[in-house]
């Protein structure tokens, strides 16, 4: 029974892109989004039920397909599991995977091609759902690829625009770059362990008998941590991801928010037991989490597309769970993933309705005002951002505190890094929110027309994101914590939950007065100074350094693309040209040739026995002469 609903959970919305694909442009709009709104629930259902079993204190469920390959004394199992932690990630992937496929039969509506984008949706979550139950890495590898692909498709969905093309491109591109070391890492554990399966590397370190190079598990883990960077886009692979915005809206928060950016904290966590073995890893770990948050963070400061502003805030905050995972808390950074799913999807569904309300324009310097005719939208948005800017008693509050007071105990640079970067957050998102919803509207007299509260698909979403905004952080509440208890069994070294005290108490003090510190410098710059900001060729200084990212990409662009693009046009000018003409000119050899040989055929009987003879009489004199 139990393998049926697991093959039922992952195979539903398989399901659903099959039959959207292939008779979906039979159906309407409407239609395509229920079947795959519908498909994505089941896997909900299946997930919530196993949840709550696995909760309750039953066992996790294993289920082993067939032997997928035996190289010599090297076995893989197509196999899948699911225990605390994968059924944790399902819980909100595929329950927020729902909400934004909901969402989305409103915010696609007359779409040309719905029936595409929603069975692309169902095959992102198929592959989503392929990463987190597989039982070993190579299972995982499947999914991490097809959420790649996926990515690609939705992101570039809108494929009659150029620019969403390359946007499209860059982040596959991007991705292949980590997958790349992280199939490297993948070889190496299979080397070092004759193992790619969980529970065999697990049971090989903890039986006390390892005998492996530690330098090479070393070399294993930093590979594997580089597929994690492309994948959850840190430093030097985060660019893709502000580009990524090209998609729908729903992509963006689908992307962002629960599935493809956290499959490098997923694995991470998941293979926990190797990265404790390798402390060296873990400080790269986490001082590129804590400066990519501090980056990403600075940049969003001086944003102006409100997608832009949320996708830098995504990269910042994937950053401090890459320092909680650093510093081998992986159940701080596990909670911070959960809360951030939900505050972050609220965000960037809010943003869609904004955009939605004003017919496709994204700048937040021609909006303002929003909050008189759009209501819930605004009310939604307003608690996911003091979610996000870790005011109590919202969630985010809980999971930053935890992140921030872990660095403390272990680094106190890296402590001083997060904190900035959380003061910037609660800054621009402050600056979004009163950009866009306060003081009078600066848009056109004709969108101030069509001004409206978005359909109730849309706002319903949102409603229930923010709710679980504000209640998210009870899960591991400061001395009691439901989310460490249940991790205990995944978890080898798990650290003790922070038992309250002065140092915690002082370091909550410090965070909450950083962030109104951030908000109160929103506040006066934005109403009452009422501040908007110039047009593109008025940003000065330093804040067109950061408006341009810090020049990220024309760095990129200098130093790695343009120098592939002059190799590639060596090869094509002067290395393919030689070969060609090498080819060519034995082609034009032969062809010399035969047409002198043609010039012997002339039809004379004469000729030929002649040569006949001499051909008979030169073998019998070399016979004979021998």
């Amino acid at each position: 029974m139990d393998t049926n609903l697991a093959l039922l959970l992952l195979l539903a919305p398989l399901a659903g892109f099959l039959l959207n694909i292939f008779i979906g442009k039979k159906l309407s709009g409407n239609v395509s989004g229920i079947l795959g709104s519908v498909a994505v629930a089941v896997s909900f259902a299946v997930t919530l039920k196993f949840f709550l079993q696995v909760n309750g204190g039953g066992e996790p469920i294993n289920v082993n397909l067939f032997k997928w390959m035996t190289l010599a004394n090297f076995d893989v199992n197509f196999a899948f599991q699911l225990d605390q932690l994968s059924l944790l990630w399902l819980m909100f992937v595929t329950g927020i995977g729902t909400l934004i496929h909901i969402y989305s039969i409103s915010y696609m509506h007359g779409d040309e091609n719905i029936h595409k984008y929603f069975g692309y949706l169902n095959l992102f979550v198929f592959f989503m759902i392929t990463l987190v139950m597989g039982s070993n890495l190579l299972i995982m590898f499947i999914g991490w690829e097809g959420v790649g692909l996926c990515s690609y498709l939705l992101i570039g969905f809108w494929y009659k625009n150029h620019d969403f093309n390359d946007a499209a491109k860059k982040a596959f591109i991007m991705n292949r770059i980590g997958d790349l070391g992280f199939l490297i890492g993948i070889f190496i554990i299979g080397y070092l362990f004759h193992s790619v399966d969980y529970i065999d590397i697990k049971n090989a370190i903890t039986s006390g008998n390892l005998d492996i190079d530690m330098t090479w598990l070393g070399i294993a883990t930093l590979c594997l941590f580089i597929g994690a960077c492309g994948k959850s886009a840190q430093i030097p692979l985060y660019t893709w991801l502000p580009d990524a915005m090209a998609g729908p809206t729903p992509v963006s928060a689908l992307i962002h928010a629960a599935t493809m950016v956290t499959a490098g904290i997923f694995m991470i966590t998941r293979l926990n037991f190797l990265f404790d073995l390798t402390p060296d890893v873990q400080n790269i770990i986490a001082i590129v989490g804590a400066f990519t948050s501090l980056i990403a963070a600075s940049i969003g400061l001086a944003q102006n597309d409100i997608k832009k502003v949320l996708a830098y805030s995504t990269v910042s905050q994937l950053g401090l769970m890459f320092l909680a995972l650093g510093l081998g808390a992986y159940h701080v950074a596990v909670f911070h993933v959960i809360t951030h799913a939900f505050f972050k999807a609220c965000l960037f569904l809010g943003s869609g309705s904004v955009i939605h309300a004003m017919h496709g324009e994204q700048d937040m310097r021609y909006m303002g005002g929003l909050r008189k005719v759009m209501g819930v939208t605004f009310i939604t948005f307003l608690i996911s951002t003091l979610a996000i800017s870790g005011l109590p008693p919202f969630s985010g509050f809980f999971s930053k505190d935890e992140i921030l007071m872990t660095a403390f105990h272990h680094n106190k640079v890296l402590w001083v890094v997060g904190s900035i970067a959380s003061i910037m957050t609660a800054f621009y998102m402050f600056r979004l929110l009163y950009l866009t919803f306060y003081k009078d509207f600066r848009g056109t007299e004709e969108q101030k027309k069509h001004l409206h509260e978005s359909p109730s698909l849309i706002t319903f979403p949102l409603i229930v994101l923010a709710i679980l905004a504000l209640v998210g952080g009870a899960i591991s509440l400061p001395g009691h914590s439901w989310l460490n208890e249940y991790l205990s069994p995944i978890l080898t070294n798990h650290i003790e939950h922070h038992e309250l005290g002065t140092t915690a108490y002082m370091l909550m003090g410090i965070a909450i007065i950083g962030a109104l510190i951030g908000i109160g410098i929103a506040y006066f710059k934005y109403i009452k100074q009422g501040f908007v900001p110039g047009k593109d060729e008025e940003i000065t200084g330093f804040s067109k350094v950061l408006y341009n990212k810090f020049y990220v990409d024309e760095i990129y662009t200098a130093i790695i693309v343009k120098p592939i693009y002059a190799l590639g046009a060596f090869f094509k000018n002067v290395t393919e040209v030689a070969f060609s003409g090498f080819i060519f000119g034995l082609g034009r050899l032969a062809n010399a040739l035969s047409t002198q040989g043609k010039v012997i055929q002339n039809g004379s009987i004469g000729f030929y026995l002649l040569v006949f003879v001499l051909g008979i009489c030169s073998i019998i004199a070399y016979i004979f002469l021998k």
